[in-house]
């Protein structure tokens, strides 16, 4: 099995506003550095690469969705790459939401989920909290670097 993960978000300003620069400049460096990292499966993207202008089934929302052939692969890029710098300016550009923003679920070798996939597995987590369904970093209790990040 592999690792899905689905994160998203709204942003604070339209994409092409300047305080957004930071971030929309840095989507391809950022995604290619998670291309290339030592686990990396799969990534959804459009011709950009990156997926921001794919519509979502969350109102406002841009996505990111990957996946990984082992949990401690996600847990290296996202924490221990430049990918964590960007991670932690996220209130600059992204409002706080109310429900899960991250969701993560067991995927066949081979499966590349769809959005509505996410959205079911984003929905389940709301509903019924962590499961093997769908569920967060904490479901995961070898994997401890998000515990320092407040990453739920």
């Amino acid at each position: 099995m592999h690792l899905a993960q689905l994160n998203i978000a709204v942003p604070k300003y339209g994409l092409d506003d300047p305080r957004m620069a930071d971030f929309v400049d840095n989507l391809v460096r950022i995604n290619s550095l998670g291309a290339s990292m030592p686990g990396f499966v799969w990534m959804l993207t459009d011709e950009s690469g990156h997926a921001s202008s794919i519509p979502t089934p969350w109102p406002d929302a841009i996505a990111n969705m990957t996946v990984w052939e082992t949990p401690e692969h996600l847990e290296t890029f996202v924490w221990n790459t430049v990918h964590k710098r960007f991670y932690n300016r996220r209130q600059e550009w992204f409002s706080a939401m109310k429900s899960h923003h991250l969701v993560m679920w067991w995927v066949e070798e081979g499966h590349k989920p769809d959005l509505a996939e996410a959205k079911e597995r984003l929905d389940h987590l709301d509903r019924h909290g962590d499961s093997d369904y769908a569920f967060g970093w904490s479901h995961l209790p070898h994997i401890k670097l998000w515990q320092s990040q407040r990453c739920g």
